[in-house]
């Protein structure tokens, strides 16, 4: 510590306490951030309450009427003077996000920061094209618009902390909102880091507040405030229910992007060295990917020899420190984490499943890749999310099985199918049920792409001009072509 309010990550220094309108703010109390990689105290953080949440919300609300008249050009500027401040503290990011979730430093180096510095820039420039073609009804004009909400409260997981921030913070700064970000408690640290960058950039004051704690005591104080105008949740389906109930009493909007049991199809005619690529990709995060195809419903001609290869494959990877370039595998985020993975695994094989890979926890937070058998399709393992590095293999016979199986848990975030046969690819993605479908390969994401889930997986969809449809307040203007006086 180098003072009171003040914490050293990996040689980054990080404020703790609370950015409300344009300055930080203490807490009288604090919440212990703890590393998974070793258990060492990262920092004592501001630990907020109802009252930090009313001074973030009324901060927001006094800067609204300023951003939101903000010219588009100008938001836009500022939006990718932010990504220039990412792109400058990359390596910054990188290390303290590791630091505090555990996920590999090189996908933080390679693929995620740049991903954070990408959504600025990326919803900065769709801003600047977002427009509909006036239309004619009897000689009317309508044209549409895209006004902004209000203040919007944005409640953001562990797993990918800065990126799943910024790509709510992105698209509503960039609708001329103004935004109440929460972070996860376990991986506070880099939002706090964003709003430094923020305010370096030129973003005025209260437009964006970073506000740190428990949902129950800061959480549903912000959903339930009357000034809010927009929620949008990243998170697990008890949560969100929480929060829907929270926010039905002032009507206030919501974007939920919630848990996913998504399935990885395996036909018999696909590449297997790729399909066998694919399904150990789930292991990315430790597993702790809502996207992840934790499901492998593999065809019976082809399941054995899928098989043999998966083990092969996945006793390579390594398991350790993610911090070192040679690691594959990091920890799980928490010890409550680990408990509940271990959890459904230690239940899954008292109830007959077999662990073909892994099953078993390892020293401090590190859970063995883990690949179980001999699940039935309504068992728990099967049907709930576990948000860890375990899967499970089932087969089929037929492809209407396959569709069957895929379609049967009350989830529906995405899919992934492997197959040599475009005909089929088309006909069982058709039929899928997910929000996601990709075919002979995964994670591939596009920022002009609707993204969201089915069933429980969500509510609404984010992504290009979705995400404005869902931060801005559409209105259509009909204008007659008589009545006007003419002053030329």
């Amino acid at each position: 510590m180098t003072d009171t309010h003040t914490t050293t990550v990996a040689g980054v220094a990080v404020d703790t306490r609370h950015w409300i309108g344009g300055e930080r703010v203490a807490s009288a109390e604090t919440f212990t951030d703890v590393s998974p990689i070793d258990g060492a105290v990262l920092g004592e953080i501001a630990r907020g309450t109802a009252a930090e949440a009313a001074a973030a919300v009324a901060a927001a609300k006094a800067a609204f009427p300023g951003w939101a008249a903000t010219p588009r050009a100008e938001r836009a500027r500022i939006l990718h003077a932010v990504a220039d401040g990412v792109e400058k503290r990359l390596e910054e990011l990188a290390i303290v996000e590791t630091c505090d979730n555990g996920a590999l430093l090189r996908s933080h180096r390679r693929g995620v920061m740049p991903r954070v510095a990408h959504n600025f820039r990326f919803f900065a420039d769709w801003l600047l094209k977002l427009g509909h073609e006036d239309f004619d009804t009897r000689g009317h004009t309508n044209h549409v618009s895209w006004d902004p909400a209000g203040p919007c409260v944005l409640i953001t997981p562990w797993n990918a902390p800065l990126m799943l921030a910024t790509w709510k913070v992105a698209p509503a700064l960039a609708a001329g909102n103004t935004v109440v970000l929460k972070p996860a408690e376990w991986s506070p640290l880099t939002a706090s880091l964003l709003a430094d960058i923020a305010a370096e950039a030129g973003l005025p004051a209260g437009v964006l507040n970073v506000v740190q704690g428990y949902g129950a005591e800061i959480g549903d104080a912000l959903t339930s405030h009357p000034d809010v105008r927009r929620i949008s949740f990243t998170g697990s389906v008890p949560t969100a229910r929480r929060i829907a109930a929270s926010a039905a009493a002032n009507l206030t909007p919501l974007s939920l992007e919630l848990g996913g049991k998504s399935p990885l199809l395996v036909f018999a005619d696909a590449d297997l060295d790729l399909a066998v690529d694919l399904a150990v990709e789930q292991y990315d995060n430790a597993g702790q990917v809502c996207l992840a195809a934790t499901r492998l419903l593999v065809e019976e001609s082809v399941a054995d020899e899928f098989t043999r290869r998966f083990v092969d494959r996945a006793s390579r990877l390594v398991q350790g420190d993610p911090r070192d370039e040679a690691t594959d595998i990091g920890p799980v985020v928490h010890p409550r984490q680990l408990e509940r993975i271990d959890g459904f695994v230690q239940r899954a094989l008292a109830a007959g499943a077999r662990a073909v890979v892994g099953g078993r926890r390892k020293e401090g937070l590190y859970y063995a890749p883990t690949l179980l058998t001999g699940v039935a399709q309504d068992s728990e393992i099967v049907q709930e999310e576990v948000f860890g590095p375990v899967l499970t293999l089932q087969t089929f016979a037929t492809e209407e099985e396959a569709v069957r199986l895929a379609n049967g848990t009350r989830y529906g975030l995405a899919a992934t199918v492997a197959t040599g046969d475009r005909e089929r690819a088309a006909r069982v993605t058709a039929r899928l049920v997910a929000g996601t479908v990709w075919v002979n390969c995964f994670f591939v994401r596009d920022l002009r792409a609707p993204f969201g889930g089915s069933r429980e997986s969500g509510m609404g969809r984010e992504g290009g001009t979705w995400s404005f449809d869902f931060y801005c307040d559409l209105k259509n203007t009909v204008t007659a072509p008589k009545g006007f006086k003419d002053h030329g």
